[in-house]
């Protein structure tokens, strides 16, 4: 654990309370101790509330080192803001805490499926950096006409799930004290986004997000409520500042962070409509659409034909 007890030191606060150990923009691999994805924690005056908490158990004990290092309070909560391994696979170091573990309402069933597929590609890839790891489900979920309040004294966080966007099990978390929104993958910045779910879902996602300027907050649990990024919610609407996203920097200039991710989304959906109307391949489309868009991200080679193809089945058929 030696390689991740020494990144730990990365990790800064980037608004009072509010710490980021940033994920390296690479894959998976024992450099980097899988350490590829932003995990982080929120300190208020009575708990601690961890969000993601990287791939592995070792992982996770950095992370859980690392608050223990700043604060003796309890964590009280583990957000796992989405399914991916390099999220929620260090969750089992905090078991011994005995916080909530909380996620989307379809987070459970989405480990449940790929359980057996990230354990094994994690030990694969990692070997012994992932001994120890185990899957961890979430005890409570945040409904899509949610918006969830957790209090950790002297500030609220507000979780809001999602519809099928970059998976049909994103969260975002907004912390009320500092106007921090943490919108894990559904914000990819510098490095190239990953589609999981539904392009036409995340465009839908983005687009609101990047009209609105606050978030809808809550002195308790908000139901029937589509999303929590509106103009005005009677008064309850808290200020976005900064964003924390899944991969890349965090970031004060969030709206044009996301303008970036919604136009190489758009034009993979434009190109592959254009091949499909022709009567073209999805292979075809793999080795043309998009190809401009290689020098603007980060792991464009491993992730964008993956992203063709996945957006080729998904509008074959609308």
């Amino acid at each position: 654990m030696d390689g991740l007890q020494a990144r730990t030191a990365d990790a800064r606060e980037i608004a009072p309370g509010i710490y980021v150990w940033p994920g390296i923009q690479e894959e998976f691999s024992t450099h980097n101790h899988g350490h590829i994805a932003n995990t982080g924690f929120i300190v208020g005056s009575e708990r601690v509330a961890v969000i993601d908490t990287g791939s592995s158990y070792r992982e996770g004990l950095a992370l859980r080192k690392m608050i223990r290092e700043i604060t003796q309070l309890p964590i009280g909560y583990v957000i796992l803001t989405h399914m991916h391994p390099d999220h929620t696979l260090g969750a089992a170091a905090f078991r011994q805490d005995d916080p909530v573990f909380i996620g989307h309402e379809h987070l459970g069933d989405a480990l449940a499926r790929r359980q057996s597929t990230y354990l094994n590609r994690m030990k694969q890839i990692l070997g012994d950096i992932a001994e120890g790891t185990q899957m961890v489900f979430p005890s409570q979920g945040v409904s899509v006409d949610q918006v969830k309040r957790l209090d950790l004294g002297g500030r609220s966080l507000h979780l809001q799930a999602y519809p099928t966007a970059h998976t049909n099990n994103d969260l975002s978390v907004y912390d009320d004290k500092t106007g921090t929104l943490w919108l894990s993958d559904l914000l990819f910045v510098e490095r190239v986004p990953v589609v999981d779910g539904s392009l036409l879902g995340w465009l839908k996602v983005i687009q609101k997000l990047s009209k609105q300027a606050c978030v809808a907050v809550s002195s308790d649990d908000v139901k029937n409520r589509s999303t929590a990024i509106e103009t005005e919610v009677k008064g309850q609407c808290g200020k976005v500042k900064r964003i924390v996203p899944g991969h890349g920097s965090v970031t004060a200039q969030w709206q044009s962070a996301l303008a970036a991710q919604q136009r190489y989304l758009e034009i993979i959906a434009a190109d592959i409509r254009t091949i499909i109307k022709k009567g073209g391949t999805i292979t075809q489309a793999v080795e043309s659409v998009g190809r401009e868009e290689k020098d603007n991200w980060l792991l464009f080679n491993e992730f964008h034909g993956r992203n063709v193809t996945a957006v080729f089945a998904e509008l074959e058929w609308e």
